[in-house]
């Protein structure tokens, strides 16, 4: 009877001191979950900001663009804010524009045209406040990808980010969604590149909440047990 007392007596510390150790990230997953199911996932994108491309006809059968000693993934027409363009995406990751019409290379995109392909598709009431171009080796955090764009900041606190090779809106970024992302670094215990999800911090913390619920479950029984005796 004593041995069982002192076991008891023992897990409901440990129980305790368990619960004490999760109870802040406990707080913070459930704070930050609660965040992220606020608002619809298509709002928190930006998903209706912009416009599909509107669809296009060429006038006359395009020349494709003659490339010599770079190997072509894939070579499409895609619309573009000044009309159609051949996009060529390379084999070594970079990519160019073309006329359709001429099959002539295209230099990259510049602030104005960047500015431009944003405003010829968005469907909001913001205006442009700036166009700054970002550093593939050093990305902003709310774009996490290694290329070189143009980001188009809106009134709004909106962000687009713009190929700055070939012209493409590869993210879009409201305010909320910067929260969001923030409050998704917290909820995986990763602030600084918010993507790893298999991290020690995550990987502590949940073998802690395993741990202290099982206590729960041990102890229940025992609890009930001794309620009951008379």
């Amino acid at each position: 009877m004593a041995d069982r007392l002192r076991l008891r007596h023992s897990l409901r510390r440990y129980h305790i001191w368990l619960g004490w150790l999760i109870g802040v990230p406990m707080l913070f997953w459930t704070l930050s979950g609660v965040v992220m199911v606020w608002k619809p996932i298509e709002e928190v994108r930006g998903t209706a900001l912009l416009a599909d491309p509107a669809p296009f006809e060429l006038a006359t059968a395009p020349i494709a663009p003659r490339v010599e000693g770079r190997g072509l993934k894939s070579l499409t027409i895609e619309p573009r804010a000044p009309g159609p363009r051949w996009v060529l995406r390379f084999a070594d990751g970079g990519s160019r524009l073309a006329d359709p019409a001429s099959g002539q290379l295209l230099p990259g995109y510049s602030a104005a045209d960047a500015a431009r392909e944003v405003t010829a598709r968005y469907k909001g009431t913001a205006k442009v406040a700036s166009v700054t171009r970002t550093d593939p080796d050093k990305p902003p955090l709310d774009l996490r990808k290694p290329i070189a764009t143009w980001q188009v900041a809106m009134s709004d606190g909106t962000h687009f980010y713009v190929d700055a090779a070939n012209g493409e809106v590869v993210a879009r970024r409201t305010r909320f969604w910067r929260f969001y992302d923030w409050m998704w670094g917290l909820h995986i215990m990763d602030l600084q590149t918010r993507e790893d999800t298999h991290n020690p911090w995550i990987i502590v913390f949940g073998v802690a909440t395993l741990m202290t619920t099982f206590l729960a479950l041990v102890l229940l029984p025992l609890t009930i047990k001794r309620r009951n005796k008379p």
